[in-house]
């Protein structure tokens, strides 16, 4: 049974002020609760310096973290990653050394960064390190000392961290899911891959990717709640699509994994200038269809034309305009690659786009200011080109989806991928995010963290295909009768 002196001290120490506004205390039910948990395992005295060095009646349980290792430098991988020039280059591991605080987060996310920073403040983190000649010192037994460490501290490789082991046992707010089982099935159901390091989605139309001022669900959002699985953070955003446009979202599925990633899309913008990098090797690869007003004059080109934003209405909204970047020091170097993969008669054309720089709004600007070829559907910057849109009818069609119509479900969130093709009235945005090759991140950091390197010329590549939403391919369909 637990020491009552042990247990007295815990609960003076747990309930002490501490002067700061706001902060959790841990509450006399939640300590009750604990108890029942103690058993008569403790820390031997002498891993106490003198100092702290208590009686053995009230010696202390602790709560032991993993050894600590070295944490890669996400953003680093990354850079390396989209810089390699060739298939020889040795990837290093990129690490870097993290604070006793961060090690806590990383290794106890569900523990709010509260109750670990008021740990450190109330002295009760210990620390065994690695460096057996620094514990060891005035140790009579040879076993390695606790010692107090300071948030800052930084950890070295091998070091573990001790708790109390009171924090085992403090209720966690959980997030409550406010979706039904269809919902959550849903959103599973747009799952295109997924490994250790990321999850990718074939987006819906009409679904945004984060929230913002005016909308009530984001794929963000759902993500963490549908797409979480048995990991203990959610998956994050990388790169963003229109809420209008569908296809390829990936999401790194840890931290480390989404920096990477991140830099990896960040790297392919900024090299984009660099004729070495288009020209060479592409480490990251994405190709958009969409369905153009009228063909441009030649079937196959590059764009290179600098975006900038003007700002409209007092504020209240903007827009995205190719600009002179000799005349503006804000425009944004842009890229696109595009070639014409099927034509109609009726003056409408598919095309492949694949950005080479990642802007906003970039395929769309393109296509209706420099292509002078407006994507269907996209009325902030083709509304003239569709004052005048005519629906497009073939019998075989209208009466072939006509048949499926009663057959089809709606879908959760409000959302609905049948209608909007060339047949109706008021078309949707014919965008979609059709295929993306990207470096296979979960095997280089497995590699990296097991033997600190990795050579490139075993980086596999990762090949993935969306198929188009329903209205998109019915558009498909009709235009290429």
């Amino acid at each position: 049974m637990a020491n009552p002196g042990l247990l007295r001290r815990l609960l003076l120490r747990s309930l002490s002020p501490t002067g700061d506004h706001g902060v959790s205390r841990l509450s006399p039910s939640t300590f009750r609760h604990q108890l029942s948990l103690h058993s008569t395992a403790t820390v031997p005295p002498e891993t106490f310096s003198r100092k702290e060095k208590p009686a053995e009646k009230n010696a202390t349980k602790w709560f032991t973290l993993p050894p600590y290792t070295a944490a890669v430098d996400g953003a680093v991988l990354g850079k390396e990653i989209a810089g390699a020039k060739n298939d020889g280059v040795k990837l290093r591991q990129a690490s870097n050394s993290t604070t006793a605080l961060k090690w806590i987060v990383r290794c106890c996310p569900e523990l709010p960064r509260n109750l670990v920073q008021k740990l450190f403040r109330l002295r009760q983190v210990r620390r065994e390190c690695s460096n057996m000649e620094d514990c060891n010192v005035g140790s009579q037994s040879g076993k390695p000392r606790l010692r107090r460490v300071a948030a800052k501290d930084s950890m070295n490789l091998g070091d573990r961290i001790f708790l109390p082991i009171t924090v085992k046992v403090l209720p966690l707010e959980k997030k409550e899911c406010f979706y039904n089982e269809e919902e959550v099935n849903f959103i599973r159901s747009l799952e295109l891959y997924k490994d250790p390091a990321i999850i990718v989605v074939n987006k819906p139309p009409g679904l945004a990717v984060q929230g913002g001022i005016g909308i009530k669900t984001s794929l963000d959002e759902l993500a963490g709640t549908c797409l979480t699985y048995d990991y203990a953070e959610p998956p994050r955003l990388v790169h963003r699509l229109d809420r209008d446009c569908s296809g390829i979202l990936v999401m790194g599925r840890t931290q480390t994994s989404a920096t990477v990633l991140h830099s990896i899309f960040r790297e392919k913008t900024f090299g984009a200038s660099n004729d070495e990098t288009v020209k060479g090797k592409r480490f990251l690869q994405r190709r958009y269809w969409a369905l153009v007003i009228g063909s441009p004059r030649h079937p196959n080109g590059s764009i290179s034309a600098p975006l900038a934003k003007v700002v409209l209405d007092n504020g209240k909204s903007d827009i995205i305009t190719v600009v002179n970047s000799s005349l503006t020091s804000s425009s944004q170097h842009a890229v696109t690659k595009y070639k014409v993969i099927g034509s109609s008669s009726n003056g409408l054309t598919w095309l492949e786009l694949s950005p080479i720089t990642g802007r906003k709004h970039q395929l769309r600007v393109h296509c209706a200011e420099v292509l002078g070829t407006p994507i269907v559907g996209d009325y902030k910057y083709g509304w003239q080109s569709h004052r005048n849109w005519k629906p497009l009818h073939w019998p075989n069609f209208d009466n072939k989806y006509s048949e499926e119509l009663p057959k089809r479900k709606n879908l959760p969130f409000g959302l609905d991928v049948d209608i909007g093709s060339v047949s109706e009235k008021h078309p949707r945005l014919h965008l979609h995010c059709k295929q993306m090759v990207l470096p296979n991140i979960s095997q280089v950091l497995q590699n990296v963290q097991q033997y600190s390197y990795f050579d490139l010329s075993q980086l596999e590549s990762l090949e993935l295909d969306a198929p188009l939403p329903s209205y998109m391919q019915r558009s498909w369909d009709i235009t290429n009768s």
